[in-house]
């Protein structure tokens, strides 16, 4: 499987896996010059930016910590852009990171880590 369908799958076991939680989906792949969104939900009343991060082993650590400041300067950013061209006040907002990793036994484990940065 190529990096980029990875991701792409990631992104919709993620979906998913968060819609069973009871998150609702407003959209995906939220685009700017300066990086991407990959899911924006609403977690109740608080709007969720949320990194997914697709592996197939742990060879290189913790999805999660591929997660740095560069790469977390980068969601709010895009953030940022969301909620003004959206017109959005008054809503609390927070940012998750989805880990998917798939198992040589073709299980797939998740990890959900809620307020992962400010």
């Amino acid at each position: 499987m190529e990096p980029s369908t990875l991701g792409r799958e990631g992104e919709i076991l993620a979906r998913r896996y968060l819609e069973r939680k009871g998150y609702s989906y407003l959209t995906g792949n939220f685009k700017r010059a300066h990086g991407e969104i990959d899911l924006i939900m609403k977690d109740r009343d608080t709007l969720v930016f949320i990194e997914v991060k697709t592996r197939r082993n742990r060879r290189y650590g913790e999805p999660v910590e591929s997660v740095g400041f560069t790469k977390q300067r980068h969601i709010k950013y895009g953030a940022r852009v969301y909620v003004n061209s959206h017109r959005i006040t008054d809503t609390p907002i927070r940012f998750d990171v989805v880990e998917i990793l798939f198992l040589p036994s073709g299980e797939v484990k998740y990890r959900h880590t809620r307020n992962a940065f400010y």
